[in-house]
């Protein structure tokens, strides 16, 4: 099997094996108080002030989450209070489903938001909450993060910014953005599933989605999983693989046989394409190239194993056509000689599937 998956889930990285092993020696509770408590204590410290140096921040403005989704979900529930949530069109689930309700933000044809609606929507009375990703998870489509926290700022808003598919990937620094606060996962940065953190500009009240012990400074309760943590920050700070070329490569393949790249004209991650073959369903392409030896996706991986519509491409304008694209996107690992092979796989499969539609 060769593995362009890595926006559901990067390979683990070795570093990030070898601290989590290494934690798993340590017995300690970060929260007690005796010597192998004040050990798991230090490493645990030492992991925040790695991840947050990784991303610009600082250390005491970290709270460790599950991942992502709760990362998100405890950004809206500390700074929406009272506030107006505007939430763009092509945000994770993770975002639309804790900010519902809310209003949405267009997208351009490339997926991109529309800053002068963004404007107009603030210029509205009342004090808002911003939610707009700083990579698109489907199509690697980077939005103008930094225009649109001045935006924010100059109208009083706050900004929530989920910048879980860019860890790794390209650079991030919570201040030259602009944010409010960001939403972090390990695994898709080749970290360990099941943590990720929220880190914050500054203080806000703790609003906890998970009440308990005070661990966290009252933002989540529960004893802290210290060799995920571990990993975590083993991740941090490695240098993004140089996958341009790459990716461009497979494009410019898929187009010879009649695909569109979602977002082409847009700034995207070096690791991501959205292929759109119109006409032919996502779930026969998957199973297509899941059968010749190739993990891909159609969309987001949290949606309990369902392949249906994108939001996002539906957001983009591609109307019946929102459910005929796949997500290749690359790891750490992946070399051009898999990408040759899975360039003559898809050509393959793109060209029997475009006949069957017509025949």
């Amino acid at each position: 099997m060769i593995y362009l998956d890595a926006n559901s889930g990067e390979m683990l990285r070795p570093s990030a094996r070898e601290a989590m092993l290494a934690a798993w020696e340590l017995p300690g509770n970060p929260s007690s108080v005796h010597q192998a408590g004040r050990a798991a204590r230090a490493l645990m410290e030492a992991s925040r002030e790695a991840i947050a140096s990784a991303v610009g921040a600082q250390a005491r403005y970290l709270v460790f989450t599950s991942g992502g989704t709760e990362a998100d979900g405890l950004a809206l529930r500390a700074m929406g209070s009272g506030r107006r949530l505007l939430v763009g069109a092509t945000e994770h689930d993770a975002v639309r489903t804790a900010a519902a309700g809310g209003e949405v933000l267009p997208v351009d044809r490339n997926g991109v938001v529309r800053l002068a609606e963004l404007e107009r929507r603030l210029r509205a009375e009342g004090p808002a909450l911003v939610a707009l990703m700083l990579a698109n998870n489907e199509t690697g489509v980077v939005h103008p993060i930094a225009a649109a926290a001045e935006l924010c700022r100059a109208h009083g808003a706050r900004l929530h910014t989920d910048a879980v598919q860019a860890l790794g990937r390209m650079p991030i620094d919570i201040g030259a953005l602009g944010a409010d606060s960001i939403a972090l996962s390990a695994h898709k940065a080749g970290g360990p599933k099941g943590t990720g953190a929220l880190v914050m500009a500054e203080d806000f009240p703790a609003a906890p989605l998970i009440a308990g012990g005070g661990q966290e400074k009252g933002w989540r309760g529960g004893t802290q999983n210290l060799p995920a943590i571990a990993g975590f920050a083993a991740i941090c700070g490695v240098a993004p693989p140089d996958h341009l070329a790459m990716r461009d490569r497979i494009g410019e393949a898929a187009k010879e046989v009649g695909a569109i790249i979602a977002g082409e004209q847009a700034e995207r991650l070096p690791n991501t394409l959205c292929l759109v073959l119109p006409g032919v369903r996502a779930d026969l392409q998957l199973i297509t190239l899941d059968l010749a030896g190739f993990a891909v996706s159609a969309g987001a991986a949290c949606s309990s194993g369902k392949v249906a519509k994108s939001h996002v491409l539906e957001a983009m304008g591609f109307g019946a056509d929102a459910g005929s694209a796949i997500r290749v996107s690359l790891s750490w690992q992946t070399d051009q000689a898999q990408i040759e092979q899975f360039i003559a796989a898809y050509q393959t499969m793109a060209r029997r599937l475009l006949r069957s539609k017509h025949t």
